[in-house]
């Protein structure tokens, strides 16, 4: 079995608000819309974001994001208008930022991120 792609499924309960938030956390519109419950992004090589609409599971979705600079990142999406947390230290200089989508699904940026510790 070789797995040729990774998709992350956020769970909403509004497809069109939750489209437009993910489009200011991501910074460019979805690449592909393939039904109407469904919006994703190609955010790294084979590694997807599918926001979909599943109201009973809206708000319990965990998604990290590691990022090459972390107050870039949050500049830029503060920018967007998305209020990021405070940065705190995690453990061997990994920081993390969280921000919620409209839903209460969180979204943490990861800085200092490695493969190994």
């Amino acid at each position: 079995m070789a797995v040729e792609h990774v998709l992350a499924v956020v769970p909403v309960s509004d497809i069109d608000r939750a489209n437009a938030w993910y489009e200011a956390l991501i910074g460019r519109p979805a690449d592909n819309n393939p039904m109407p419950t469904l919006v994703e992004w190609q955010v790294h090589g084979r590694g997807w974001v599918q926001v979909t609409v599943d109201a009973a599971r809206a708000g319990s979705g965990l998604l990290n994001f590691a990022v090459d600079d972390l107050e870039k990142h949050i500049e830029d999406i503060t920018g967007r208008g998305i209020e990021a947390g405070e940065i705190v230290d995690a453990s061997k200089g990994v920081r993390l930022s969280a921000v919620e989508d409209p839903d209460g699904n969180t979204i943490t940026l990861i800085g200092g991120f490695r493969v190994n510790y």
